[in-house]
């Protein structure tokens, strides 16, 4: 069952906890987290053309999540029998084996929940007229806290790089204090985050390279 919402999702708030049916197995939300992160995604609907390419994609990617410590968790506007059927037609046209879970949520309780409700394309709603999950991503990290919040229209596939990418950012971030520019990938230089400074930045980073006052760039601590 799913709680009310009280206030809108935000980035730093905790992300609503909920328990649901998912094929593999009933879970509690913060209890399947643990002391993982977690990239929470939606789907508007069963056996759809563009959420079979994503799911296959995810699949394929889930061992470099796992890496990371992230865990996977899907979500589609059906019922836990119908998700079952379409992931053998998800492994079998990608090829990969989808072993995350996926929510049923024919109701869009959960959808509700996470705002992941299309009201603009009135187009896109059921045989009763009732609005589909739009393609929502949530990366939440142990602490149950909310770090990404992503929104794509039914008509898009999502980037799954960018989302390992941000993965990448985030858990990078926590760990040197540092940000990532624009289009930074592992491995590149990184930013030197504002509130290290002084001796403090120059101790941390040895090959700070400052081009502004606010903006210095460095190669990681263990790339130097």
């Amino acid at each position: 069952m799913a709680e009310s919402r009280p206030v809108p999702l935000r980035l730093g708030t905790i992300a609503p906890n909920f328990q649901a049916d998912t094929t593999n197995g009933p879970i509690d939300l913060h209890e399947f987290i643990g002391d993982k992160w977690l990239v929470f995604f939606s789907h508007p609907e069963d056996y759809t053309p563009v959420c079979t390419t994503e799911l296959g994609e995810m699949a394929r990617l889930d061992p470099e999540f796992q890496k990371r410590g992230v865990k996977l968790l899907g979500l589609s506007a059906n019922t836990i029998g119908s998700h079952e059927g379409w992931i053998k037609d998800i492994n079998e046209v990608t090829g990969s084996q989808v072993k995350f879970p996926i929510v049923g949520d024919k109701e869009r309780k959960i959808a509700y929940l996470y705002d992941m409700i299309d009201y603009q394309d009135t187009t896109n709603v059921d045989e009763k007229g009732i609005a589909f999950t739009i393609r929502s991503v949530f990366i939440i990290d142990p602490k149950k806290t909310i770090r990404t919040i992503l929104s794509y229209p039914a008509s898009t596939g999502r980037n799954s790089a960018e989302i390992l990418r941000i993965v990448d950012s985030l858990q990078t971030g926590d760990k040197y204090k540092i940000t990532t520019p624009i289009n930074w990938v592992p491995g590149d230089d990184v930013i030197v985050h504002p509130s290290v400074q002084g001796e403090q930045a120059k101790e941390m980073f040895p090959n700070l390279r400052a081009v502004k006052p606010y903006l210095r760039f460095t190669p990681l601590p263990n790339k130097a």
